[in-house]
């Protein structure tokens, strides 16, 4: 069965029900349900059928889960591009998955028709078309194996990976939220995230529409109007920097959001103090851990067990296994650091056209993620820090997610990340780049690190900067701040 049939069902049961609100305009179920029909018919119009590409630029709008739905009925690949990237970082993107069609919305109407000119066409002149009679395609068998979604990563290193998702994982995915939120039909969803990424998609998202919940769709991120709209809402999800914003907004004490049952939290690293702000409001932050490959989730916290977990991404997911391997792909003892292996119906097909690195991050059907994490005896996982941003200093491993959480805890850092910088003695040597902190004393901060952490890891120089490099998800471009830092160190690691 594919998901569109999610759509049909609620249609049939509760016909009337918002599925979307957006704009504060109701979109009910059986609208829903006939908007997808009726693009289905457009698409195969357009010649789209199995495994065809649709792509998307847009910022938020019902159109995107219409359009994904139209996608999952006729077997075709769904694209959301994301309108944060550059034109050559956009076209790039669409030589690589060669979409049929290319639809945008009035904001990206001349960027749109500029890097896809053959074949791109205005989402609202795509739905005001008549419905075609007879398409003469003929598609080929659509099912739950059938491929959906191809989500570009971010890019901040090297060539885009197209990443490939089937309806399976989609589902898994979305039996996994409802696990971990508790999610229920009557619930109402707030979704700020942009649905470019698996994270705005489908952690509360797609979910909700799989039991017939209702979801508060925001175009794009406004601090005030989502801080409104928690208000109204039993869950959202949001990623470190949303949150921070959300909390410094002039309202956050005196709104209540009392009838939030979760507020969920990923994408990176989420600062413990974030958390204890949030819980100050007796409202429970639950930490979601995943990767694009993973359609997001694979480890998630519960709302039980939110506040006594805190800074914990939570245990496995269910219908999914999870094991932390060594070097050697062997798995490790309790509480030893080790690779994040994923295995499970949501776990991506493989990379788009990239046979070698899918052969690379799929291992008898394991996806190894490049996370480094340990496993507690309580079966809790504790994120460490990404392998590739491992500092190997005279042979002892660094992880700089540890200094940065250290770091962040003074009055001083707005925000903060660790880094390795050549050195012609140690290899490498951690050096700490500070943003957005006008107040920050490097000598001072010196002085703080002193018994907080074993001296090697004191960052061996500080460097300021007006604001650190961001991709589109808020994550911090490490790769972006080395080019600053590139002189060897002066070899005087401290013992």
């Amino acid at each position: 069965m594919t998901i569109d049939s999610w759509i049909a069902d609620a249609a049939a049961s509760t016909p009337n029900k918002p599925a979307i609100i957006f704009n504060d305009v109701p979109l009910g179920y059986q609208q829903m349900a006939a908007r997808i029909d009726k693009a289905a018919e457009l698409l195969r119009s357009q010649k789209i059928g199995t495994s065809d590409r649709l792509a998307y630029l847009g910022f938020n709008h019902p159109d995107i889960f219409i359009l994904l739905f139209a996608c999952a009925k006729i077997g075709a690949v769904f694209v959301p591009l994301n309108w944060r990237l550059s034109k050559q970082e956009l076209s790039d993107i669409l030589a690589d998955c060669q979409p049929k069609i290319l639809l945008f919305d009035e904001k990206f109407a001349e960027l749109g028709r500029n890097i896809f000119p053959s074949t791109s066409m205005l989402a609202s002149e795509f739905f005001a078309q008549n419905r075609a009679e007879n398409t003469g395609l003929e598609g080929g068998a659509v099912s739950e194996d059938s491929a959906l979604l191809l989500v570009y990563t971010s890019g901040s290193t090297g060539r885009p990976k197209g990443v490939l998702l089937s309806q399976k994982a989609v589902r898994a995915n979305a039996v996994m939220s409802l696990d971990a939120h508790q999610m229920r039909a009557d619930d109402h969803i707030l979704c700020v995230l942009p649905l470019f990424h698996v994270g705005g998609l489908n952690i509360l998202a797609t979910p909700a529409f799989f039991i017939g919940a209702t979801v508060r769709l925001h175009s794009v991120f406004d601090p005030e109007a989502c801080l409104r709209d928690c208000a109204k809402s039993d869950l959202v999800i949001v990623v470190p920097t949303i949150l921070k914003r959300l909390i410094e907004q002039p309202g956050w004490a005196d709104t209540d959001i009392s009838g939030l049952r979760a507020i969920s939290i990923g994408s990176t690293d989420v600062p413990i103090e974030l958390i204890e702000a949030v819980h100050a409001r007796s409202v429970p932050v639950i930490q979601i851990y995943g990767a694009t490959e993973t359609s997001p989730m694979a480890i998630y916290q519960h709302i039980a067990e939110a506040f006594e977990s805190v800074g914990s991404i939570g245990r496995q997911g269910c219908g999914c296994e999870v094991e932390i391997r060594d070097h050697n792909a062997r798995p490790v003892r309790t509480g030893e650091p080790g690779e994040i292996c994923v295995r499970g119906d949501n776990v991506l097909m493989g990379y788009w056209q990239d046979e070698a690195q899918t052969k690379k991050a799929l291992q008898e059907g394991w996806f190894y993620s490049g996370d480094v994490a340990y496993k507690d005896a309580a079966g809790l996982f504790w994120f460490v820090d990404r392998i590739k941003h491992v500092i190997i200093s005279g042979g002892e491993n660094i992880y700089p997610a540890e200094i940065e959480r250290v770091l962040l805890r003074h009055r001083d850092i707005e925000e903060v990340a660790v880094v390795g910088q050549p050195d012609n003695e140690w290899g490498e040597v951690p050096v700490a780049v500070i943003g957005a902190s006008p107040n920050a004393d490097e000598e001072q901060l010196k002085s703080y690190l002193h018994g907080r952490l074993a001296r090697y890891k004191h960052p061996r120089q500080f460097y300021f900067i007006d604001a650190l490099p961001r991709n589109a998800m808020g994550k911090i471009v490490a790769e972006e701040m080395k080019k600053e830092i590139t002189r060897p160190a002066t070899s005087s690691r401290a013992e």
